[in-house]
């Protein structure tokens, strides 16, 4: 009879620390339930500015986007860009940015046009030296038409060979911009 108490015990003590333990190792992470409204991706090159935003306030689901671009690209030009997410569900506006930056590891940003002469660098890194993406330069080729698209990327595979498909990981934004080059 004690030896079926014993096994008993020890059945429920196993159960006990089965159900206590957790595969998530990001327990302090509630980025799923984030929510990016507003993305705006801003090209310097001196005083040629040049912003591409989208905008969705009521999330997904909701409402259809929109996509604004403020100018035109100069052919055969290098410019400075950087990135801005944010929440602007939340007054003042929660800025995404920051906590893409802090877990930097996590996350990157994935640059593609259609437009063969464009190319991307991302300029800035995680705590292992791996891009992230928030600053990049942008260096033009000869005049076209076509589209810009980025990409952030949660837990990708780092280093990678530079494309979102092959990093894996799951997608928190993509958004394509209708771009031309002059």
């Amino acid at each position: 009879m004690k030896t079926i108490k014993l096994l008993a015990l020890f059945f429920v003590s196993s159960l006990v620390f089965v159900s206590c333990s957790s595969d998530d190792d990001h327990d302090d992470h509630d980025h799923e339930k984030e929510l990016i409204t507003t993305v705006t991706y801003t090209l310097t090159n001196g005083d040629d500015v040049v912003t591409l935003k989208f905008e969705d306030l009521d999330g997904e689901g909701g409402t259809d986007g929109t996509y604004t671009v403020s100018g035109n690209l100069s052919a055969n030009t290098t410019y400075t860009g950087s990135i801005e997410l944010l929440n602007a569900t939340e007054n003042p506006a929660e800025d995404i940015t920051e906590e893409v930056e802090e877990e930097g590891d996590e996350h990157e940003f994935f640059y593609t046009s259609t437009i063969s002469d464009i190319t991307f660098t991302k300029t800035d890194t995680d705590e292992d030296g791996n891009p992230i993406g928030i600053e990049t330069t942008l260096t033009t080729g000869d005049a076209g038409t076509g589209s810009l698209t980025i990409i952030l990327k949660h837990e990708p595979t780092k280093p990678n060979d530079g494309t979102s498909t092959s990093a894996g990981g799951s997608t928190d934004v993509s958004v394509t911009f209708s771009i031309e080059v002059e």
